[in-house]
């Protein structure tokens, strides 16, 4: 009886040693690692017009060309759970986002091309454009026009969640979007814009 009263405890302990580990992997803090290099493209990949990304002082930046032509630029890494920061500079009118997941979904940055109006933070859902769920309310009270902005966007299983310059602004649930896919960042068609981006940085979750 008591031999297996000692097995019956230690199996415990080691579940709840186990269980521990778990928790404090969850609560532990993110492992970020750079993914630009603030030197050139490696690791990345443009699309459609190559002239509209470059790297000038260390910023990734993104500018549309003549014909008022826009394109994306992905990671060559796919990611599923994750946390991305960065700075983003801009002047509006301007287009832009990061997008993730597949099926796709994309963390508008600056001027929404459908509505005309400024939705940073909030989430493009394609035929749905924007729903009151996906929608950011407060960005104005702490996005900084012109100037860095610090960007932090988690992807969590089905909860995305969005600060700006410290503040969180927006969390947002969807199951729509399961699988791994690159991080695009994305200079919108018909718009004469340009975005930076600089110090981007990555954390897998799992």
């Amino acid at each position: 009886m008591k031999l297996l009263s000692l097995r019956t405890l230690a199996l415990a302990a080691s579940a709840f040693i186990a269980l521990s580990a778990v928790r404090a992997a969850d609560t532990a803090a993110p492992n970020f690692v750079s993914i630009f290099n603030g030197k050139d493209l490696t690791g990345w990949k443009p699309n459609g017009d190559t002239s509209i990304w470059s790297v000038q002082d260390g910023a990734l930046v993104g500018r549309s060309n003549p014909q008022r032509k826009g394109s994306t630029i992905d990671t060559e890494k796919t990611y599923k759970n994750f946390i991305i920061e960065c700075d983003v500079k801009y002047l509006p009118p301007a287009d832009s986002g990061i997008e993730f997941r597949m099926p796709r979904l994309q963390m508008q940055i600056g001027t929404s091309a459908s509505l005309r109006t400024e939705l940073t933070g909030s989430f493009y859902l394609g035929a749905l454009s924007y729903t009151d769920d996906s929608t950011a309310k407060d960005t104005w009270k702490v996005l900084k026009h012109g100037d860095w902005n610090h960007i932090r966007l988690e992807a969590r299983g089905a909860i995305f969640t969005v600060w700006i310059n410290g503040q969180m602004v927006h969390r947002y649930a969807d199951a729509g979007h399961p699988d791994a896919g690159p991080i695009s960042l994305q200079v919108h068609d018909n718009f004469d814009m340009k975005i930076e981006f600089k110090n981007i940085r990555l954390a897998e979750l799992k």
